[in-house]
C-alpha cells in the first residue's frame, strides 16, 4: 500500500473547529456527515483503516491533549473483544438513526442531531482517555470497527475472486 502522509499532529483542529463553529451556527453540525463518511470512503476504496491511522481528528485530539491528564490504565479486556465492539457499533447506529428519525429530517434539526451525537461520543472518548490510556476510544471506535469490517470483507471478496480465477485457469 502507498505510504500516506499523517495529519495526526494537527488534525485535532478540525474537530475543535467543528464544535466551535456548530455552537456559533448549528448549520455547521451537518459537517458531522463528513466526519462519518470519510473513513467509510477510505475503507470502500480499499485503504482499510487509513483514516484511523493517519487522519482522524478525534484520535488526534485525544492523543495530543489527554496524555497530560490520563491515568494510563489499560482498557478492560472485554472492551477489546469483537462482541463488545459490535455492540457499540450497533448502539451508535441505532442512536443516530433514532435521532435522525426524530428530527423529521429537517436540515436544521439534523444538524443539531449530528452535533449532539458527535458531542456525546467525544465526551465518552475524553472520559475513556482520562480513565484509561489517552486513545482508548480508538480501540472501541464504531467508525474504526466498521472500516475494519469493510476492509476484511473486501479482502475476503478479493481472495474468493482470485481463487475462482485460479480454478478457471486450471480447468483450461
Amino acid at each position: 500500500m502507498k505510504n500516506y502522509k499523517s495529519h495526526m499532529k494537527w488534525s485535532w483542529v478540525i474537530i475543535v473547529s467543528f464544535f466551535v463553529l456548530s455552537i456559533y451556527n448549528i448549520w455547521f453540525g451537518l459537517f458531522g456527515f463528513v466526519c462519518m463518511l470519510t473513513p467509510m470512503v477510505h475503507a470502500l476504496r480499499g485503504k482499510g483503516k487509513l483514516h484511523c491511522a493517519k487522519h482522524c481528528p478525534r484520535g488526534s485530539f485525544l492523543g495530543k491533549w489527554l496524555p497530560y491528564m490520563s491515568l494510563n490504565k489499560r482498557l478492560p479486556k472485554f472492551m477489546t473483544k469483537k462482541p463488545f465492539k459490535h455492540g457499540v457499533l450497533i448502539f451508535m447506529i441505532l442512536m443516530l438513526s433514532f435521532s435522525l428519525y426524530h428530527s423529521g429530517f429537517e436540515p436544521k434539526k439534523v444538524a443539531m442531531s449530528l452535533f449532539r451525537f458527535m458531542g456525546a461520543s467525544f465526551i465518552v472518548g475524553i472520559l475513556l482517555g482520562v480513565i484509561y490510556k489517552p486513545r482508548s476510544w480508538c480501540a472501541i471506535c464504531p467508525m474504526g470497527h466498521a472500516t475494519g469490517l469493510i476492509d476484511k470483507g473486501l479482502k475476503n471478496q478479493k481472495k474468493k475472486k482470485n481463487a475462482n480465477n485460479t480454478k478457471k485457469q486450471l480447468n483450461y
